[in-house]
């Protein structure tokens, strides 16, 4: 199934190189990540735009707003609840809340992917939007220190209709746009991040405000309804389903025995484990700080454009340092900065911190696409390796955000849930380096002493002289054919090494 691999995102559409190690890697592997199956249709036979392919991203956008945007606010609510309004419950059972909706979002993704790939498109949205709304009015009715109405409503019928959208609305760009669906795909992203900015800010004047939580929380439904009837008037499907969508389960089966994907496995479930607690208690701890209730609400706004402003960047930066070196640094940079949580007392450390985490997480979020297709030997699996992270990644925030809670107590003792977060988010790094260390060794098949001078005088001539396009490919097609074999020889004895050569000295 195609619809994962475009979750998050925005640098890792098709065309996007993939760098699967600095130090290893002479040439980039094309990786087409943004969609692993195109129905048999020619290039004119998309849009590239048009009404309708506007119209429906501009729709996926606002259900990125409202979804995925909305979870990630869920600290407003932690503080809230913490201290208002679930006073009788502890800080673990109210964080359960927020880690049962983002785990919700991700597995049920896998189960709505599977019935956009079978046609249930609109089932699937107008489900999803209905029963959106439905629990945020219901959320609004639910009494103080009333738990199950609050978990019901928001941390079950929230999570079930947020994977209900989730991946649909961003499979459905590749109906429309094939051309320009890397900078579609960005334009529907900033959706999460944006809404992760937006809903705190708006959430923490109507939840502390006159209005009180009820009408707050209506206000904020009404909002959202209105963003979900606009999305489901916008979008549109264009293309007929695959014919054959993918087998999970003989993927899950072939998974495996991948030594590196299975690390890539543990390593994303200990980094969610420890990913959730910043997002939902930086406002809590910035306040038990004695840091000013008014900035304190804005603690998370910082968290949030920082990560936006990562998952952008992230291409950029991974062009120079490889996929596989940027999420190791990345996750090792979070888990230090999760423990640096626990200095945290005035108001230059909520700033760096925010600012320092937010940037880096974003890294982590948008590269973990392109990590997997790089692990991913045969990109029609790439879909479903996509959906066997996104399980294992729902499992480690579900029950990462209560653990956290629970050992931060009633007595708000800070450095024992910082250094756990902090200390698994680094066991994650280590998985990934372990991860690469593995994958290497795997792809790297020492040649010979006359296959590396052959190698270089051939770097030499096309450096020096122009080559004709089509032997650049040839070329170029031949390298990494001989790169995955080892040995040069290989690559000669395949029938178009010789011409080659003898090209490239005709041209010289």
């Amino acid at each position: 199934m195609a619809d994962e691999c475009e979750l998050s995102t925005v640098h890792t559409t098709e065309g996007v190189a993939l760098q699967e190690d600095k130090e290893c890697s002479e040439t980039l592997e094309v990786c087409h990540v943004s969609n692993n199956w195109d129905p048999p249709s020619s290039l004119h036979e998309f849009s590239e735009g048009g009404w309708a392919g506007w119209a429906t991203a501009f729709g996926a956008f606002l259900v990125q707003f409202c979804a995925f945007g909305y979870i990630t606010s869920f600290g407003v609510y932690q503080d809230f609840y913490t201290q208002h309004y679930l006073t009788n419950e502890t800080s673990s059972a109210i964080s359960w809340i927020g880690s049962t909706t983002a785990f919700l979002l991700m597995t049920v993704s896998l189960v709505s992917g599977l019935l956009h790939d079978r046609g249930y498109f609109y089932h699937l949205i107008i489900a999803g939007s209905f029963l959106h709304s439905l629990s945020l009015f219901m959320l609004s009715m639910s009494k103080p220190n009333h738990y199950y109405q609050i978990f019901l409503s928001q941390g079950l019928g929230l999570g079930i209709a947020s994977g209900l959208v989730y991946i649909p609305t961003m499979a459905v760009i590749s109906h429309h746009f094939r051309r320009r669906r890397t900078l579609v795909m960005t334009f529907v992203a900033t959706g999460s991040p944006l809404g992760a900015i937006i809903h705190p800010i708006m959430l923490n004047n109507l939840l502390n405000g006159p209005l009180g939580f009820a009408n707050g929380v209506r206000v904020s439904a009404g909002l959202i309804s209105l963003f979900l009837l606009t999305a489901c008037l916008c979008m549109r499907t264009r293309l007929d389903p695959p014919a054959t969508p993918v087998n999970y389960i003989a993927v899950a089966r072939k998974c495996i025995y991948d030594v590196p994907f299975m690390l890539l496995i543990a390593g994303t479930f200990l980094l969610q484990t420890g990913f959730y607690y910043p997002l939902f208690f930086f406002q809590l701890d910035s306040i038990k700080h004695g840091i000013s209730v008014k900035f304190s609400f804005y603690s998370l706004v910082i968290l949030n454009g920082s990560n936006c402003l990562g998952r952008f960047t992230s291409g950029f930066i991974a062009s120079f340092t490889g996929v596989l070196n940027l999420t190791i640094v990345a996750s090792i940079s979070c888990g230090v900065l999760i423990l640096g949580m626990i200095g945290l007392n005035n108001l230059a450390s909520v700033i760096v911190l925010g600012m320092l985490y937010g940037y880096l997480s974003g890294l982590n979020v948008a590269m973990a696409p392109p990590l997997v297709a790089t692990l991913t030997p045969d990109l029609s699996e790439l879909g479903a390796r996509m959906g066997i992270c996104l399980f294992a990644a729902g499992f480690g925030g579900l029950i990462g955000a209560p653990i956290s809670g629970a050992l931060l107590t009633s007595n708000y003792t800070w450095w024992i849930p910082g250094l756990f977060s902090g200390t698994v988010s680094l066991a994650a790094a280590m998985m990934f380096i372990i991860m690469r260390y593995m994958f290497l060794k795997r792809q790297r098949v020492p040649g010979t002493l006359q296959d590396a001078v052959l190698e270089y005088i051939l770097r030499r001539l096309i450096a020096t002289r122009m080559i004709k396009e089509q032997t650049m490919q040839l070329l170029s097609i031949g390298f990494r054919y001989a790169r995955r074999g080892g040995n040069l020889k290989r690559f000669a004895g395949c029938g178009f090494f010789v011409p080659l050569i003898d090209g490239l000295f005709n041209l010289v």
